[in-house]
């Protein structure tokens, strides 16, 4: 979500160099056990809005970017939430903040979310529609660059999508703006957020779930509907486990946890439980990305990383 509608959702519900934050180790349990702990709080200044996180192809690292208004850029951090950047430009940085991986040939208008699907490219998803009236919506595509060695990646494609049921723009029913995205099986899907119409703080329970079928970068993808769950609303990340097991989703009040389908690619229907975390720890919780077979971490857009230890799987 971009800063306009911040206050809003907030209202109606660190060869490498490093920088680091604040740590804290105090814990949270739920009910069920499940400990949630603050590992740091980004003191970087360009980490000012973090709503994309994803684990990166390089051995405890990750990737995020920030929400609309923000360069194109990535940034590489470790699992406490360094910082990292190539040890070549040590000395160039040592005054002024590194201002990350610019992706040469994109454009952030509303990023809200990114992928690493098992292929070794980056998905970073400019799907961010809070107005339901955007007909530029895509997927960037990107061979995953090294953290430690570039300081630029232009991006492979531009994927344009559009949702098989939105007929108006704006949608009489505001249904297709999406925060979460994941790669399953070859094929990256979508999660929608839904609002009540013309209200952009109006929210909706209920998201549905898409799957990209097609890969044109001339014409528009039209997305594959899968489903509906009515009772998961305001999913803001997504995540699938490093072993294809189980899918995280992340939402203002908890965590979803989904386990593979017998059948099918219907997420949704299968086993599942839900986390509920206290808002004032998750705040506007917008990243999401599995740090280890029973941990996620989770980032907010007011600078803090979080770590979700699970005390069950379904």
């Amino acid at each position: 979500m971009n800063n306009t509608t911040r206050s809003g959702t907030l209202a109606a519900l660190a060869c490498m160099t490093v920088l680091t934050g604040t740590l804290a180790t105090t814990a949270v349990r739920s009910d069920s056990g499940d400990s949630l702990t603050l590992l740091t709080t980004f003191e970087h200044p360009a980490l000012g809005e973090v709503s994309g996180l994803t684990a990166a192809g390089f051995d405890g690292q990750f990737w995020v970017h920030n929400d609309s208004g923000d360069e194109a850029r990535l940034f590489a951090i470790d699992a406490s939430g360094r910082v990292l950047m190539p040890g070549y430009l040590a000395s160039r940085y040592e005054d002024t903040p590194w201002p990350g991986l610019k992706l040469l040939g994109a454009f952030n208008v509303d990023w809200e979310d990114m992928t690493r699907g098992a292929d070794g490219f980056l998905y970073v998803a400019d799907l961010g529609n809070n107005g339901n009236a955007r007909r530029d919506l895509g997927v960037y595509v990107l061979p995953e660059p090294n953290p430690l060695a570039v300081d630029r990646s232009r991006v492979l494609s531009f994927l344009p999508v559009r949702y098989p049921d939105q007929q108006r723009f704006p949608a009489d029913q505001w249904h297709f703006d999406s925060e979460a995205i994941f790669h399953a099986d070859d094929k990256l899907y979508v999660l929608t957020k839904h609002r009540k119409p013309g209200e952009i703080v109006g929210w909706q329970p209920g998201s549905k779930l898409y799957r990209l079928d097609t890969r044109f970068n001339n014409r528009e993808n039209v997305l594959t509907y899968i489903d509906t769950m009515p009772s998961l609303t305001l999913p803001t990340a997504a995540d699938m486990s490093a072993d294809s097991q189980h899918l995280a989703v992340l939402t203002y009040r908890g965590v979803w946890l989904f386990a593979r389908p017998e059948q099918g690619d219907n997420w949704l229907t299968g086993a599942s439980r839900f986390i509920e975390l206290p808002r004032e720890r998750l705040k506007t919780c917008e990243a999401l990305a599995w740090s280890g077979p029973d941990s996620l971490l989770i980032g907010n857009e007011e600078r803090d990383l979080l770590e979700l230890k699970l005390a069950s799987l379904p």
